[in-house]
């Protein structure tokens, strides 16, 4: 299982990566209601370096992105399932609605996004933070008919 970092070890837990020449690949999102996209993704994103290390939306900017009933399951318990996958090293949950501060903390060699984006659609303080960290952004392809939204729907017929 992955470590559950807090917010206050990021920056430790980061410093330890560097000084041991691990590569750092990093991702953010609400991750509720995980499903095999999600799975696909962070497996695909982690062999892009040595470590994962996953930022989880905290619950009150998921209501923000996502809406009223949003998340399903608390930050705790995302954040937990998660850092469950085999494929991921470390989580952290992070409060604001951006990853900016997220990611100046990480400072990761690779930024990895879902295929939802296109990188000029990126937030634009997160992409210059990873790069004035001398890190760069990809985007992956997302696995096609499959979201958390699609499955509330589902549920909802």
């Amino acid at each position: 299982m992955g470590l559950l970092l807090s917010w206050e070890k990021l920056a430790e837990w980061r410093e330890g990566q560097r000084r041991g020449g691990r590569r750092v690949v990093a991702t953010n999102g609400c991750f509720d209601l995980l499903h095999v996209g999600h799975v696909r993704f962070l497996s695909e994103a982690r062999s892009r370096g040595d470590v994962l290390v996953v930022g989880v939306n905290g619950d009150k900017s998921v209501k923000e992105l996502k809406g009223a009933g949003r998340p399903v399951n608390g930050q705790a318990d995302r954040a937990e399932v998660v850092a469950g996958l085999g494929c991921v090293d470390a989580v952290v949950i992070f409060p604001e609605k951006r990853a900016t501060e997220f990611l100046r903390l990480v400072k990761p060699e690779v930024y990895v996004k879902g295929g939802d984006y296109e990188e000029g659609q990126l937030d634009a303080d997160e992409v210059n933070v990873v790069k004035e960290g001398g890190g760069r952004v990809e985007i992956l392809p997302l696995t096609p008919g499959r979201s958390t939204t699609a499955v509330l729907q589902k549920l909802k017929t």
